[in-house]
């Protein structure tokens, strides 16, 4: 691998840095920089495996330029949501966002100031953290807690195994002989960078491949040998089925569940409809999911008997209503066959995030280079949520934090709706939040009824074209920063390739000017640099002591630190080989088949063990009489949830549009191509319809992150999927994005 900076022959700077666009992956970009701008991007061409760009990555260089990048700070002179704005210089911008939050703050208390930052670009010092030391320093602010992508992953894996670290290296799956890959489609989604890579070997080296998913996806078609159709928001019953066939048949590994696990005879119980007279059988999960009986029975039968079998079980069937049971039950269901901490199997956990280094922020929180702050005082003298269980030895969540898909919802019911306080400010980051949030229609009804909203983003996106105050952000490529990720464990800089374009500002520069503004002088003592070199020897003493190649500037040279490995790692293998010197970090010690401490919440929508509970908009919902069809809101390739939406060269690849089966096409006089009117309660959204057999009947498929665009009469022709779906968070706070009920018609301009 060259180094960082090296001249070509065409008197071109080719700078090494790395993507992380919360796509999924993070690869390695070899930036040509000529007069001072990106005239082209190539990949990684050198030690294998590569860690090779995406279609996004490769087309950044139209968003980096793109003309409708906001290109200097604004405020809102049209009404909110008009998209009218002025320019103003950034004194007055962090002069007028100071104002606004001492005035909230001093009129209605700091819980009345929400802040939130999404992971939009997964690095580490541009991020939450600047905003978050700044408003902690004033006094507080309402955070918020729950994760978009895996809430209901998070709780299960916290809740069973006392940690949300589950994950092997991908290259273990080279062990495997059967791999199941449950609603799971890392060919589109990436799921780690060179996921596929390794899938692709398993699959030569003789592993057999099953995708459960109501769409025959990309990675079905590219890596499986057999697909199985599935309803959403049923995978729980499923699982439970097969855990039946391998109860009633003897198949379970009973001598790791009598030593590792705590529970299974409560759990069995269940199963077996001791408790409620119900056995959970393979009919019984036909009739709820719409996979065939006999399909289950051999299903389950193969997964007992294969060894060792990874279950991969993606995060979608997460974000639905109840969806923690579905993932509690499959890390009970990889129990029960043993292959939790062996070589080729897996512990059940969800598919993305949980990677042993700890994965992004969770890991970086705890590194001396990380950008501390004092306690949030708003937080303080609450007492902790008993509706979300964290990691064993992690700061409890306060009862004072909201949901991160309810903040329309407490901002238009405040205390008189059981919220903690009445919000008045907002700010936001990194975020196109009323694209991204559920009901997309109710988010802009509480936006319009703040007192104060600012903006940080690149592009003037639905959320800013409701911001008070416009601050703009600049982009990797125009700032240093620092990342971590893979399917086999790496980290490294996000350097800067050109100087910052118009008069954007990084995170760590606009919240030190609104500190500045607020008088608050002891904000910041370091530069951009200095941070950055603390969270890198930081990463040296946890992981590559000293190793050659893992300091600061080899790093801005080569940009990436490759860890070595003799083997794969195995999440857990320290737990099963000596338990008694490592146990798992649970009250028990144990996996917790059956929770005591969700069994003291005594909360009926939050069993001890894992059930399968029937979700409001599913199939069996008075409402699907009206609204008989199923929404699923998956990855788009050519996005990274709303980023990239608007780069011409990806609009054009893979144009926007919902996917119907066949039939339900036909039933409604619908072809190829038709625009079609896809609407319930909520809202109605006007796209081209994709009719195909890849999808199942009764389900449709709206791909999210679309960008919201209605027309006078507030009907969306951008094909935003969460003008949908429902703000209801699920029991543990899982964002329900796969929850939906609507209907589908041929579009008739009225």
């Amino acid at each position: 691998m060259s180094e960082n900076n090296q001249q070509t022959e065409n008197n071109e700077t080719v700078i090494y840095t790395v993507c992380n666009s919360h796509c999924g992956g993070a690869c390695l970009l070899r930036v040509h920089v000529k007069d001072g701008a990106v005239i082209r991007i190539e990949t990684d061409d050198g030690e294998e495996p590569q860690f090779r760009a995406c279609l996004r990555c490769r087309a950044y260089r139209q968003r980096l330029y793109a003309p409708d990048r906001l290109k200097y700070p604004m405020k809102r002179v049209g009404a909110r949501g008009e998209g009218k704005f002025e320019r103003i210089s950034w004194d007055e911008a962090f002069s007028t966002v100071a104002k606004e939050l001492i005035r909230v703050r001093d009129t209605y208390g700091p819980a009345s100031i929400i802040y939130f930052c999404s992971l939009a670009d997964v690095h580490t010092l541009h991020t939450m953290a600047p905003m978050h030391r700044l408003l902690c320093m004033a006094g507080g602010y309402t955070p918020l807690w729950g994760f978009f992508s895996y809430e209901g992953g998070v709780f299960a894996e916290c809740a069973t195994y006392g940690t949300h670290m589950t994950n092997s290296t991908r290259d273990d799956l080279l062990n495997s002989r059967l791999i199941i890959m449950w609603a799971w489609d890392p060919a589109v989604s990436i799921h780690r960078c060179n996921t596929p890579y390794y899938l692709a070997q398993a699959k030569e080296a003789g592993a057999r491949i099953i995708a459960i998913d109501p769409r025959y996806t990309d990675s079905a078609a590219t890596f499986a040998d057999e697909w199985v159709p599935i309803y959403p928001c049923t995978d729980a019953a499923m699982l439970i089925a097969m855990a039946y066939v391998i109860i009633t048949e003897n198949l379970q590994d009973q001598a790791f569940l009598d030593k590792y696990t705590v529970g299974f005879e409560k759990f069995r119980d269940y199963v077996l409809g001791i408790d409620d007279g119900k056995p959970k059988t393979p009919a019984w999960a036909e009739a709820i999911t719409g996979a065939k009986a006999a399909t289950i029975e051999r299903l389950a039968r193969e997964y007992a008997t294969t060894k060792p079998a990874a279950l991969i079980t993606g995060i979608a069937p997460g974000r639905t209503a109840y969806g923690e049971q579905y993932h509690r039950a499959a890390i009970t269901l990889s129990a029960m066959t043993g292959n939790i901490g062996i070589s080729g199997g897996s512990s059940g956990g969800r598919s993305w995030g949980g990677e042993y280094w700890g994965g992004e922020m969770p890991f970086l929180a705890r590194t001396k280079g990380r950008m501390g702050a004092p306690r949030n005082p708003v937080e303080e003298g609450w007492p902790t949520r008993r509706d979300t269980v964290k990691a064993r030895g992690s700061k409890a969540n306060s009862s004072v934090k909201i949901n991160v898909g309810q903040i329309a919802d407490a901002v238009l019911k405040g205390k008189a709706g059981g919220y903690p306080a009445d919000y008045k400010l907002l700010y936001l980051a990194n975020t196109n939040y009323v694209n991204q949030v559920l009901n997309t229609n109710k988010a802009i009804e509480a936006f319009k009824a703040l007192e104060f909203i600012a903006v940080q983003e690149q592009f003037m996106t639905v959320t800013a074209k409701y911001a008070d105050i416009l601050l703009p952000v600049n982009t990797y490529f125009e700032r240093n920063d620092f990342t971590s990720g893979g399917a086999t464990p790496w980290y490294g800089m996000v350097n800067k390739s050109v100087e910052p374009l118009y008069e954007s500002k990084s995170h760590l520069e606009i919240a030190s000017g609104i500190a500045k503004a607020m008088g608050i002088d002891d904000y910041n003592d370091k530069t951009e640099e200095e941070w950055l070199k603390g969270i890198v020897e930081g990463f040296r003493e946890v992981f590559a002591k000293d190793r050659e190649g893992s300091d600061y500037e080899t790093l801005k040279k080569k940009a990436l630190y490759r860890f070595p490995t003799d083997e794969p790692y195995v999440a857990f293998k320290e737990q099963i080989e000596d338990l008694e010197n490592h146990p798992f970090p649970t009250p028990s010690g144990k996996i917790e088949i059956y929770s005591q401490e969700l069994a003291d919440w005594d909360n009926p929508q939050l069993p001890p063990i894992p059930k399968y509970i029937e979700v409001w908009e599913g199939r069996n919902d008075p409402l699907a009489k009206k609204y008989p069809l199923q929404l699923v809101t998956t990855h788009a390739r050519r996005r990274a949830h709303s980023q990239f939406d608007n780069i011409p060269w990806l609009r054009e690849l893979i144009p926007q549009s919902v996917q119907i089966n066949t039939a339900d096409a036909q039933a409604r006089g619908i072809s190829n191509g038709d625009l079609v009117r896809v609407y319930n309660d909520r809202g109605q959204t006007v796209l081209p319809a994709e009719v195909t057999q890849r999808i199942m009947p009764g389900v449709v498929n709206i791909p999210q992150g679309a960008w919201y665009d209605p027309d006078e009469k507030g009907i969306d022709h951008g094909g935003c999927a969460n003008v949908l779906t429902k703000d209801a968070k699920s029991p543990a706070g899982a964002f329900c994005t796969n929850t939906t009920l609507l209907q589908v018609e041929k579009w008739v301009e009225k």
